[in-house]
């Protein structure tokens, strides 16, 4: 009765934190802002994404994941504890089993270097599950029925894509194109087009505000201050959203391809259950207007975007932390 779980969806772009009877209770942007100098960690998440481009030359803020993975081990388990203590209280009696979620391409090095990052910021043990079985468990979707399901979670680093039936997964991929890549798609065109340098903060704006994936008839306009790329001054420009659906084009492109290559390798009978349900897609980057619509178009099968799409993978991890017998399939690992 004293055991303290919690659920992790470790994000390239957002961190969210899941407790058993009380839901989410953080989601922050994954970047973390330390001091040159001491080598300390001044501010996590929210504080730390303020920072990002506007830091002087003693701080830097960053983000330790790259593409889902880790790609700076001291500062993901620096994160790590500090979501896990802001959690559940600096002082505490046992430590937590925590469940984190891993993109379904990630290595087994990969894997592990999330678990010790787990142990090492104060784990008594530590699971991973893929995202994809988290965002289908987090949107409600039988998985342990013996019937077809098609899961796409568009995180901000990764796109999985996967089936699953009977509570594992038959057939999946993973491509390193997602938000973040929509995001550096958007950077490159108006620098192009309109000879501005923008940040990657000011990008992720265009793409929520008037971002779309399929070409609008009534376009939304937006007013983007940058840097002018002759002059070096300070300009603004005005960028429309067929503009931002001419950007991201190719990626979504990479998306589709991904969708079609697990669909091609489908076993008949599962292929007629994901016909006749549709396609779920989970993760933050399915919020991109109108992305349901283009998917659906490309495959010629419905689509559809989960109630909540970016909490359903923080949701999934505390559901199979708390039902691990029920899930053992589905979990990658445990120390």
């Amino acid at each position: 009765m004293f055991e303290t779980k919690i659920g992790i969806d470790l994000g390239t772009a957002n961190t969210l934190v899941f407790l058993p009877k009380q839901g989410i209770i953080i989601n922050e942007p994954t970047v973390v802002a330390i001091s040159i100098l001491d080598n300390k960690v001044l501010a996590v998440g929210q504080e730390a994404k303020e920072m990002l481009g506007r830091t002087p030359e003693t701080i830097v803020a960053k983000r330790p994941m790259k593409d889902g993975v880790i790609a700076d081990y001291r500062v993901t388990e620096a994160m790590l504890r500090y979501f896990i203590n802001k959690a559940l209280g600096n002082v505490r009696f046992f430590r937590p089993e925590v469940m984190i979620s891993v993109p379904g391409g990630i290595t087994s090095t990969e894997r592990r270097a999330v678990i010790d990052a787990a142990m090492a910021a104060g784990a008594k043990s530590a699971f991973v599950i893929k995202e994809t079985v988290a965002a289908a468990i987090g949107a409600g979707i039988p998985i342990s029925s013996p019937s077809g399901n098609l899961v796409i979670d568009i995180g901000g680093g990764t796109t999985d894509v996967a089936i699953l039936s009977l509570g594992g997964i038959v057939n999946s991929t993973s491509v390193r194109v997602a938000g973040n890549k929509l995001d550096q798609s958007i950077i490159d065109f108006v620098r192009k087009k309109h000879g501005i340098a923008i940040g990657d903060r000011t990008a992720e704006d265009i793409k929520i505000t008037i971002g779309s994936a399929i070409l609008m008839p009534e376009e939304e306009l937006m007013e983007v201050k940058g840097r002018d790329m002759i002059t070096g001054l300070p300009k603004t420009v005005t960028v429309s959203t067929n503009e931002v659906v001419q950007a991201i084009d190719d990626d979504l492109r990479e998306i589709v391809k991904a969708v079609k290559t697990v669909l091609q390798e489908t076993p008949p009978e599962l292929a007629s259950d994901i016909i006749d349900k549709g396609m779920v897609m989970t993760g933050g980057t399915a919020q991109l207007r109108n992305l349901g619509q283009y998917i659906a178009q490309s495959i010629g099968v419905s689509c559809f975007v989960a109630e909540e799409p970016l909490l359903c993978v923080a949701k999934g991890t505390g559901a199979a932390l708390d039902n691990l017998d029920s899930y053992k399939k589905s979990v990658l690992s445990v120390r």
